[in-house]
């Protein structure tokens, strides 16, 4: 049994014509630019819900000796971590007499999951950040609950940007790579968001109307992904940025705090470091960055694809509205 979750009208419609009656091109104002889901490399995982890394935890001993002087055998110590993968799904059913006014069922269809997909990429985006599987067991643990006290065996790699309050952010420098962090998806299926065409239904108590019945398109997605953390030296946190501070121009130096953290990662040659901010932050570093420009500073343009993309020291820097402005303090 289906019920229609979003009301449909003939105003829908009209949003998505032009004068001439063809289907508008939507401007998505809600939309949030999430770069980092353009970056991870995803490897299948060896399990169906989960993906079993194994850590070195110890090197083995070595010794000088002398002629006809054995040594002792050793060997190195490892320990197995278990990655959970997170399934998210979403339903889209609408009114197939809203797609047939449209004139282009296709497109409206098309312009409905476009809405769906801008929303999937989001919750992924924040749950790779934010996501804690001990408190919404459905979802995998994100960057932020593994980097999260300044007194953890992974401390050197979280970076105190000196912020009190509840209204912090956090910057992040990711080394991806096979052997440093990557996603993950579930074995035996294939990366990225799946499309089900489940074509015309008959759902019952539409809009909420006992025994009501209607006729829409439905569709199913679903996008079953994960993070792998396989050496946590290639992940750097710089958090307690406090937003009112930077803003008022008595905040954090991030070019300081991005030297610090070019220096945490233990080898950059492992994989392809980029460093990841929301839209505050990147403006603030813009504007602090125009006097070490003058100098002969560390951010500059570079064109990658045609496009125009900030790095520093060679390092790209990209906005992800998935990291928040009211973090508590990272202590």
């Amino acid at each position: 049994m289906a019920t229609l979750g979003t009301k449909n009208n003939l105003l829908d419609v009209a949003k998505r014509l032009d004068p001439d009656g063809k289907i508008a091109k939507i401007v998505e104002l809600l939309a949030q630019t999430n770069e980092i889901l353009m970056d991870i490399p995803f490897k299948e995982a060896n399990e169906m819900t989960s993906h079993v890394t194994t850590v070195r935890t110890g090197l083995p001993s070595v010794y000088w000796r002398n002629i006809n002087q054995g040594v002792q055998p050793s060997k190195s110590t490892t320990a197995q971590v278990k990655e959970g993968i997170g399934m998210l799904e979403a339903w889209s059913e609408c009114d197939i007499k809203l797609a047939q006014l449209s004139g282009n069922e296709k497109a409206y269809r098309l312009s409905e999951a476009q809405a769906f997909l801008e929303a999937m990429n989001q919750e992924a985006a924040q749950t790779i950040f934010y996501g804690n599987a001990a408190t919404a067991t459905e979802e995998f643990n994100g960057l932020a609950i593994r980097y999260s006290s300044l007194s953890a065996n992974n401390a050197q790699n979280i970076i105190d940007a000196g912020g009190t309050g509840s209204d912090n952010s956090s910057v992040y420098l990711v080394c991806w790579g096979e052997n440093t962090v990557h996603g993950v998806y579930p074995k035996g299926s294939k990366a990225g968001i799946s499309h089900e065409d489940l074509g015309a239904q008959t759902i019952e108590n539409a809009g909420g109307v006992t025994g009501a019945r209607m006729r829409v398109y439905q569709d199913k997605f679903n996008w079953d992904l994960g993070i792998a953390l396989k050496d946590w030296r290639y992940v750097v946190r710089i958090c307690n940025i406090d937003i009112s501070n930077l803003v008022a121009g008595s905040g954090a130096d991030l070019s300081n705090q991005l030297i610090k953290a070019v220096h945490r990662i233990f080898n950059k040659n492992m994989g392809r470091c980029v460093f990841y901010m929301n839209r505050t932050v990147f403006e603030y570093l813009d504007i602090q960055r125009r006097d070490d420009v003058t100098a002969g500073g560390q951010l500059s343009y570079d064109l990658v694809d045609g496009k125009a993309v900030y790095d520093f020291r060679g390092i790209p820097v990209k906005i992800v509205d998935a990291l928040l402005e009211t973090e508590a303090r990272v202590t």
